[in-house]
C-alpha cells in the first residue's frame, strides 16, 4: 500500500455485476491479495480466481452493521459508517433511525483504524438501561 492510506496504483478494483466497489486485488509476490473497502485483507497468498471469490464471500453487508467507536478511556460509542473511501471513514453516532436528530461526522483515516471495531458482547447497544 502507498503512505497516507491510499489505494496503490497496482491494486485493481473489484466489483460486483452491479459495479459496487466490493474491494481490491493487488499483486503478492507472485500470488494475490484480496483487500476489502475499509482496507483489510480478505485473503493473501491465493490464486486471482481465490482473491475474486474471497471478495465476492465478504460482500457489502457489513457495511450497514453497527460498528463501535474507541474514544480513549470511555466507554465505545456504538456508530454506523456514512462515507467510506481510500482517502477516509466517516462515522456518525447511531441514532437508531431518527432521521430528526443531527449528526456529527466524525473523520477517520483508511484503511481501517483500530479504534473502530465490530461489537463485542458486553458492549452497550443503545437498547439495555443497565446491565
Amino acid at each position: 500500500m502507498s503512505g497516507g492510506g491510499a489505494v496503490a496504483d497496482d491494486w485493481t478494483p473489484h466489483r460486483r455485476d452491479d459495479g459496487e466497489r466490493l474491494g481490491w486485488i493487488r499483486p503478492d509476490g507472485d500470488a494475490w491479495t484480496a483487500i476489502d473497502v475499509l482496507g483489510r485483507v480478505v485473503a493473501a497468498s491465493v490464486e486471482w480466481l481465490d482473491a475474486e471469490e474471497a471478495l465476492e464471500q465478504r460482500g457489502l453487508a457489513f457495511l450497514a452493521e453497527p460498528w463501535m467507536l474507541e474514544r480513549g478511556q470511555g466507554t465505545p460509542v456504538r456508530v454506523r459508517l456514512v462515507e467510506v473511501t481510500p482517502a477516509r471513514i466517516v462515522v456518525k453516532v447511531d441514532d437508531y433511525g431518527d432521521m430528526s436528530r443531527p449528526h456529527e461526522g466524525i473523520v477517520l483515516p483508511w484503511p481501517l483504524p483500530p479504534q473502530l471495531r465490530p461489537p463485542r458482547p458486553g458492549d452497550p447497544d443503545g437498547f439495555t438501561l443497565s446491565r
